[in-house]
């Protein structure tokens, strides 16, 4: 199984745990579109999570159109996976960074200009 590693310590629920590190899985394409993930019964049996657990975190990627159920075989990434997450992640970027990005230079006077220089610079430095 591709490795996947849980906070049981965590705030976080373990099946909001289980569909990011599936997803990040995805988006990173060590599962690809069309492959299987790894079935609810060994992400249980192998990490000691209950499986109705581990089925709510696979139903977010389901409803999400991330992987899909084919009855009697498992759930497999369906096409276009890795696009949808790149998507959502750079809308989520610019909802979480240049919002408050643009809306600080705004505040601090930086023009257009200027901020595209700042950007640049960020770019360049190592």
């Amino acid at each position: 199984m591709k490795k996947m590693q849980f906070n049981f310590n965590s705030t976080e629920p373990i099946y909001l745990q289980v569909a990011e590190q599936i997803e990040e899985a995805i988006f990173a394409r060590t599962f690809s579109e069309g492959e299987q993930v790894p079935s609810t019964t060994e992400i249980s049996k192998e990490f000691h999570i209950n499986p109705a657990t581990v089925l709510k975190g696979m139903n977010i990627l389901v409803d999400a159109n991330l992987i899909e159920k084919r009855r009697g075989v498992g759930m497999f990434v369906v096409p276009g996976a890795q696009g949808r997450i790149v998507e959502k992640r750079r809308n989520q970027f610019y909802d979480d960074y240049v919002k408050n990005l643009v809306s600080e230079a705004r505040k601090l006077h930086i023009t257009k200009p200027e901020l595209a220089q700042l950007i640049e610079r960020g770019f360049q430095a190592k």
